[in-house]
């Protein structure tokens, strides 16, 4: 009778640990998945200020300069289906070309609201970068803990699986250059 009782406490106690240790793995993995949710979101707070100030941008250089619209793709793009990384990368290219154009025409440089949207833009991608940096470390995170042992397993009892990072190179895929500028 006492070897049943011991038996039946250790098997509590292994169960009591199992359980505890589950707990303890599903909730790092939620802790990660919720900070690269709460990234996401500065991110795309982030994209359409971005948007706001390249739209200002644009009207106010083509009303300087008399062109009829810069940025063509800029409004378009509201009703394109697109990710994030795609979208700042278009961003990324629409401000390579107001640089551009600002450095062509000396009447811009001197523009002082142009100046003042500039700045703006300047402000939103320091925060633009630290929210991808921030995304990227949690994504980190989180793919570590769903590659590794014990965590590996409540993540597939999950179906939490590996995330890209923000730049949508694929760390498990064999193309090694997959990253353009």
């Amino acid at each position: 009778m006492e070897a049943f009782l011991y038996s039946a406490l250790f098997i509590i106690i292994i169960i009591g640990s199992l359980g505890i240790l589950y707990v303890y793995q599903y909730n790092k993995l939620q802790h990660s998945k919720t900070k690269i949710d709460h990234a996401e979101c500065l991110i795309d707070e982030a994209l359409r200020s971005r948007f706001d100030v390249l739209n200002k941008i644009d009207s106010l250089i083509c009303k300087e300069l008399d062109y009829k619209n810069l940025l063509k793709d800029l409004d378009k793009l509201k009703d394109e289906n697109i990710s994030n990384f795609d979208l700042d990368r278009k961003f990324t290219e629409d401000l390579s070309l107001v640089n551009q154009v600002i450095l062509d025409h000396s009447v811009l440089g001197n523009n002082k609201d142009l100046k003042k949207l500039m700045n703006e833009n300047k402000a939103i991608d320091e925060k633009l970068q630290a929210a991808k940096s921030y995304y990227n470390k949690y994504t980190s995170e989180l793919n570590d803990l769903v590659r590794t042992f014990p965590s590996n397993i409540v993540a597939k009892m999950h179906s939490i699986s590996i995330k890209p990072f923000f730049d949508g190179k694929n760390m498990e895929d064999t193309i090694v250059d997959d990253f353009k500028l």
